[in-house]
């Protein structure tokens, strides 16, 4: 049986508090950056999570080897701290570009055809303009 695990780390990037959703199944990781404003409580970090779930968009998975985790609990206790202050991982900012980057590329595609529409859709009526210029004649 496969086993993955989501965490969700809340740390403020001025002006605006952050939240790093990371999902990791079946050995590749998957980021999510949601934007809270305001310091968010637990609760409210909850139910967020319940209703938005399914429209969170991840980014694509990023491979990786996954330590086994310690059994020590001072060690544990250690660990989690270090992440508090450490903030954000290095896998998931990786993950987090990559997504920046797909997004990037997607918009400027999505431009490209606009554009290129926009300018066809221009030629058709200068087209249709110089015809009925010259029906008459």
């Amino acid at each position: 049986m496969e086993q993955g695990y989501a965490r969700i780390t809340v740390c403020f990037e001025a002006p605006f508090w952050i939240g790093v959703l990371e999902r990791e199944w079946g050995g590749t990781l998957e980021v999510c950056k949601i934007v809270f404003g305001a310091e968010p409580r637990d609760y409210e970090v909850y139910a967020f999570l319940m209703s938005h779930w399914r429209e969170l968009r991840f980014s694509p998975p990023v491979t990786g080897v996954r330590r086994a985790e310690a059994a020590n609990p001072k060690r544990a206790r250690r660990k989690a701290g270090q992440q508090l202050r450490g903030g954000v991982g290095t896998r998931a900012q990786q993950a987090i570009a990559l997504q920046r980057e797909q997004n990037k590329r997607k918009r400027r595609e999505d431009r490209r055809r606009r554009d290129e529409a926009e300018e066809a859709r221009r030629f058709q009526l200068r087209r249709q303009k110089k015809k009925e210029k010259h029906r008459g004649r």
